[in-house]
């Protein structure tokens, strides 16, 4: 039975924006800005969103960047400055629902579109860039406060102040705090990651090589994907 368990306070969009980062271009879609209206959610994407690197930002298991308004609130404290919404490059703006510790596979409904729970961000330099800190992504490793990508299940709109229903719970534990936690200080439980049919193919196979390697064997580590 579905429960309301909390409201998205923002929809945000960007598109690719060029810079310059240690003296080379670069790019990045994380700079991202509160959208007015109903947002279309299609695909591998909102509409209006965009990423300048599909291979690490991209695709059906990360269409969608869910990041909790309490998690913004403990960061003020800790930087010591106020941070607006989509600041960290969320698509989602949440308050009232457990972000880090939905459990993978977890499906929401919000408004028209229902979206499952499916991987942490793994913060990478452009995070640093947006945050003016390149000590930001250790720092935001340190954290445990990864929040979540979701894949688009059902297609529809989303919008500021749609309820967040929770409609599907699996039957495991394994909650996106975990696999982050796993993968960056803990991997003497990367089997646990296998075990989750709704882990995405880019985790299970980077699971399945570092174990590989663990056990001496040849294996390709690839690192699942990051920001």
């Amino acid at each position: 039975m579905a429960t309301t368990a909390g409201k998205v306070l923002s929809v945000n969009i960007g598109t690719v924006r060029e810079f310059e980062y240690s003296g080379r271009p670069a790019k990045s879609a994380i700079w991202k800005l509160p959208a007015v209206g109903r947002i279309a959610a299609r695909g591998v994407n909102l509409a209006g969103d965009d990423q300048a690197d599909r291979k690490a930002h991209g695709g059906p298991d990360k269409a969608v960047y869910a990041y909790a308004a309490e998690d913004l609130r403990w960061w003020e404290q800790e930087i010591g400055r106020s941070l607006a919404y989509a600041e960290f490059g969320e698509n989602l703006t949440t308050e009232g629902i457990e972000v880090n510790n939905a459990l993978v596979g977890e499906r929401w409904q919000i408004g028209t579109t229902v979206l499952e729970v499916s991987e942490p961000r793994i913060p990478c330099w452009r995070l640093g860039v947006r945050m003016n800190d390149k000590m930001f992504p250790r720092r935001f490793t340190e954290a445990l406060r990864p929040g979540s990508y979701m894949r688009i299940i059902v297609e529809g709109d989303v919008g500021t102040g749609d309820d967040i229903r929770v409609v599907e719970r699996p039957d495991h534990d394994l909650t996106i705090r975990d696999v982050f936690r796993i993968y960056t200080r803990d991997r003497d439980e990367v089997e646990r990651l296998l075990a989750v049919p709704q882990m995405s193919e880019s985790w299970r196979r980077w699971a399945d090589d570092w174990l590989q390697k663990a056990k001496g064997r040849p294996a390709d580590a690839a690192e699942p994907g990051c920001c």
